[in-house]
């Protein structure tokens, strides 16, 4: 797969960790996405894709693309022979000043671009983005749309320093802390995190330390799942096993033979890393 990313330029770079282009085969026709301290925003350039939000939610088509804030759950991602799009990784504030609504109703529930954006106005992009002339364009241009929408979000300086404090601090700081150190009541903060990142602070630090935890993990080398649980905070084993099933459908060791397979497999993959195969 062609894979080309970059880091917009400033007040972007502020709310967006990079802008990127996708293209090609996928590794697998289906990925899970594990909940991850992100958020994320494609437009679709191929054919559709399909997404299944937890294994209790419909699978859904998304033909221009999809909008997802800070998932709590893993995604499954159903891709078609071959992808082509463009998108954004946005940090966990960040995607608040593009949209119309607050974050807390897209959480968990992936929305289509036009839902956001609206038909016209995605469609005029598409139709510029399939013209431009390669990805370093395509790129420009998306990053362009983003700077002609970008708006205000009531309270991003907040959630921003504390969602800072949470992620020096792998999610381990407690609450009461970021409450203090900001000076607003707990529920001013959680009503804010709900409106700009989806989730509460308490659920941001627990997707927080989650995905710290297991990006740590190197599959290539023996586990120690005990030590790597307490080292994480979790008070015992079982308890994070929960945690991991929650986070990601799997259990730890299951987790791992994945990880592994998409080692084997594909070694060097620009996918490798976060999404996994799909059982």
């Amino acid at each position: 797969m062609e894979y080309v990313s970059r880091v917009p330029r400033p007040p972007l770079d502020g709310l967006i960790d990079d802008l990127y282009y996708l293209e090609g085969a996928p590794p697998y026709a289906r990925l899970t996405l594990p909940a991850s301290p992100a958020a994320f925003f494609i437009v679709n350039l191929g054919a559709p894709f399909r997404i299944r939000a937890g294994a209790d939610v419909q699978t859904a088509e998304y033909a221009d693309g999809c909008v997802v804030t800070t998932p709590t759950r893993a995604f499954d991602f159903g891709y078609p022979l071959r992808t082509r799009s463009v998108g954004v990784h946005f940090k966990p504030w960040g995607m608040a000043p593009f949209l119309p609504m607050p974050a807390v109703e897209l959480c968990d529930r992936p929305a289509t671009v036009e839902q956001v954006w609206g038909r016209p106005a995605i469609a005029e992009l598409r139709d510029r983005l399939a013209t431009a002339e390669g990805p370093h364009e395509m790129l420009t241009l998306l990053e362009d749309e983003l700077m002609r929408r970008l708006g205000d979000a009531a309270g991003l300086g907040l959630v921003r320093h504390t969602s800072r404090i949470i992620a020096a601090t792998s999610g381990a700081v407690a609450i009461d802390d970021l409450r203090v150190s900001a000076g607003v009541s707990s529920t001013h903060l959680a009503r804010r995190f709900k409106e700009l990142v989806g989730v509460t602070p308490k659920r941001f630090a627990r997707t927080y330390r989650f995905a710290a935890t297991v990006l740590s993990i190197n599959p290539a080398e023996p586990i120690d799942w005990a030590d790597l649980a307490g080292g994480a905070g979790y008070f015992d084993q079982a308890h994070f096993g929960h945690e991991f099933r929650a986070f990601t459908g799997l259990t730890p060791t299951r987790y791992v033979e994945v990880r592994r397979r998409f080692l084997r497999e594909h070694p060097g993959h620009v996918l490798d890393g976060w999404p996994l195969p799909s059982d």
